[in-house]
């Protein structure tokens, strides 16, 4: 059985470390654990890695966030993976800091990436994780907070949450999506 896990976020250096790209790094976190290593193909960076018998297709794409869901329609075909057995990691704004929620579907509450999925796809019923990044900025500023760096202090929380989100997603894949969300959303803030 194999699965597709998407971390959404923006390529090139401008764009390392911001907050709209941690769903970059929890993926690549998740290669990284199992010693898996990213290749350059067709819409992105893909890497395979196994956990416990299940094939884990791992992509960072490379359209920009606004596209993804290109990259995402793309290797779901040539991988011939089912929509329930992708998860898509996602930054949220509407989440504090390093909080986690998984999904099994749900709105796009605005974010592009989620937005271009859903074209793409022609649903929103897809397994995301959303990581929160909190909305510590001024009105008319979300732009520049989402695009922005993270600050010191808050990379240092981000690389202790990191192994949460991997977890999360071992879960999904072993123990599927119901247990995972108990597992998962019932963590305290």
């Amino acid at each position: 059985m194999s699965y597709l896990i998407v971390g959404l976020g923006n390529i090139g250096e401008e764009y390392h470390q911001t907050r709209h790209n941690i769903g970059f790094e929890v993926v690549d976190a998740l290669v990284k654990k199992y010693e898996g290593a990213f290749r350059t193909e067709r819409y992105g960076s893909i890497a395979t890695i196994r956990i416990k018998g299940k094939t884990l297709v791992c992509l960072l794409p490379s359209t920009y966030m606004n596209l993804s869901g290109k990259a995402v329609k793309y290797w779901m075909d040539k991988e011939k993976i089912r929509l329930s057995d992708i998860l898509v990691v996602v930054d949220d704004l509407a989440l504090p800091l390093c909080k986690l929620r998984l999904r099994s579907g749900g709105s796009h509450a605005g974010h592009n990436g989620l937005k271009s999925m859903e074209a793409e796809l022609s649903t929103a019923q897809y397994p995301r994780l959303r990581f929160g990044i909190g909305n510590d900025f001024p009105k008319g500023k979300q732009v520049d907070f989402v695009l922005g760096k993270w600050k010191s202090k808050e990379w240092n929380v981000i690389q202790q949450t990191l192994p949460h989100s991997i977890h999360a997603i071992e879960q999904f894949v072993l123990a599927g999506i119901e247990q995972a969300m108990n597992f998962v959303n019932k963590q305290p803030d």
